[in-house]
C-alpha cells in the first residue's frame, strides 16, 4: 500500500503535505522544558569551560547517554537524562546562552511564540540565587527577541516529587516576576504517587495573584490526576492529558470549559504513556472538539521540533492539513499572553494560514485586497479552533 493510500485510509485527503510546509507555517510551542532542550554541542562546550564531568566526550556518545529519541517505557526513566543536562545549567552565563539558543532554534522553524518552563530551584547547585536564575533565562529570551523577533515567556515549575514546600517557594518566585516575563506556574516531575492536591497551597498562592496555571497530568497516571489538577488546583491548561480518554465525563467537562491540552505526541511514546503514535488520542480529542495544541516537551531528549510533531500528526496519526491549521490556531488562542496581545497575534497568523489550500499549497496570487474578504478568510481559520 502506498503512503497516499495509507493517508487516505487514515482520513487524510489528498497527497502527503511536504515537511517543508510544516516548517514554514507560523507556530507556537506552549510546552517546552528548558532543561530538556539544549544543543548537544553546547553541553560539551559548557562542560569543557566549567570543568563539568559528563558521561561522554563527543556528540554521539552524549546523545546515547541522554537517550535522545529513545523509548524509555516510563516517565521516571525518561527524566534521568535531565541529570546530565542540569550539570551544565548552574551559572548565569550558561542559562542565558541556553535560553537564547532554544529561542533561536525555535525561530529557525518559524515558531512565533513560546512558553519556556523550568524549575529555578534545580539550578542552584553552585549557590546561584533564585532571582539570578530567573533573570538569566529572561535575558536570554529577551536577546533572542531583539535578534530574531520571536516572543517567549516563562512558566515557573514546582517539582511534585521533591516537596510541597519547594513548590510553594517556586510559586512565590512566579508571583515576584509576574508581569516581568513570567506568565504561568506549572507542576512537573514524576506523576505517579505525587498527586497535585499535595501542592494545593502553591496553586492557591498563584491563583490569589491572578497568575495562569498549567499542570502535568494524565501522562503517567490516570484521569484522577487531571481531575485534581482542574478541580483542586484550578489548572487553566493540562500538560499531556493522554489518559483523559479513560473518563468520558471528565473529558466532556474539559471540552465544555475549553481547557486546553498541551499534547506532546513523540514524548508520550517515549515515556510509555501511549503505545505508539497511531494509538495516541490526539485525533480523537480534536474530533470530539477539545482544544488541543501540539508541542515538543523536550527538543533534545525527545529529538524533535514543533514542525516534526505536526508532520507526524499528519503522516502517522491521520490528521488532515485542515486539522493541522486548526491546532496551530488553538496554540495561539491558548497562550498565556494578555488578551489583546493574543488577539493581535492571532489575527496576523490567521491571515497567513488562510493563504494555504487544503493540500498545503499556497493559493495563487496575492492575499485578498478587499478588507471584507481578508476578514472572511481569517475568520474561517479562527472559527475552526473555537
Amino acid at each position: 500500500m502506498s503512503q497516499e493510500e495509507k493517508l487516505r485510509g487514515a482520513g487524510v485527503m489528498g497527497t502527503r503535505v511536504p515537511y517543508e510546509v510544516f516548517r514554514a507555517l507560523p507556530k507556537t510551542d506552549l510546552h517546552v522544558h528548558l532543561d530538556g532542550s539544549l544543543r548537544l554541542e553546547t553541553i560539551l562546550d559548557i562542560a569543557k569551560k566549567d570543568r563539568v564531568e559528563l558521561p561522554a566526550k563527543d556528540v554521539d556518545g552524549l546523545r546515547q547517554a541522554i537517550g535522545c529519541g529513545h523509548q524509555f517505557g516510563s516517565l521516571t526513566e525518561y527524566l534521568r537524562g535531565f541529570e546530565i543536562t542540569l550539570r551544565v545549567m548552574q551559572t548565569e552565563q550558561s542559562l542565558e546562552r541556553i535560553a537564547f539558543e532554544l529561542a533561536e532554534d525555535a525561530h529557525l522553524e518559524n515558531v512565533r511564540y513560546m512558553e519556556v518552563r523550568y524549575a529555578p530551584m534545580l539550578h542552584t547547585r553552585l549557590g546561584l540565587k533564585l532571582t539570578r536564575v530567573v533573570e538569566a533565562v529572561l535575558e536570554g529570551l529577551r536577546r533572542a527577541r531583539e535578534t530574531y523577533g520571536i516572543k517567549a515567556n516563562v512558566i515557573i515549575c514546582g517539582i511534585r516529587n521533591i516537596s510541597p514546600e519547594s513548590s510553594y517557594e517556586m510559586a512565590e518566585l512566579a508571583v515576584a516576576y509576574k508581569g516581568r516575563g513570567v506568565v504561568g506556574f506549572d507542576l512537573a516531575g514524576a506523576e505517579a504517587d505525587f498527586p497535585p492536591k499535595h501542592h494545593r497551597a502553591a496553586f492557591q498562592l498563584v491563583r490569589d495573584n491572578n497568575i495562569n496555571t498549567t499542570i502535568h497530568a494524565g501522562e503517567a497516571y490516570g484521569p484522577e490526576s487531571v481531575a485534581q489538577a482542574i478541580h483542586v488546583c484550578g489548572a487553566h491548561r493540562i500538560g499531556h492529558g493522554c489518559r483523559l480518554r479513560e473518563n468520558g465525563d471528565l473529558l466532556h467537562y474539559v471540552n465544555d470549559h475549553r481547557i486546553t491540552l498541551e499534547c506532546c505526541p513523540s514524548s508520550n511514546v517515549q515515556t510509555g504513556a501511549v503505545r505508539d503514535l497511531a494509538s495516541h488520542p490526539l485525533k480523537l480529542y480534536l474530533d470530539l472538539g477539545l482544544r488541543v495544541t501540539v508541542n515538543t516537551d523536550n527538543r533534545l531528549i525527545t529529538d524533535t521540533s514543533v514542525s516534526r510533531e505536526l508532520y507526524l500528526a499528519h503522516t502517522e496519526m491521520g490528521m488532515s492539513f485542515s486539522d493541522i491549521r486548526h491546532m496551530i490556531v488553538a496554540g495561539f488562542k491558548s497562550s498565556f499572553q494578555p488578551f489583546h496581545e493574543r488577539q493581535a497575534q492571532l489575527r496576523k497568523v490567521a491571515q497567513e494560514l488562510a493563504r494555504y489550500n487544503e493540500d498545503g499549497t499556497l493559493r495563487e496570487g496575492p492575499p485578498p485586497s478587499d478588507p471584507v474578504e481578508r476578514l472572511r478568510a481569517s475568520a474561517e481559520v479562527v472559527a475552526s479552533a473555537e
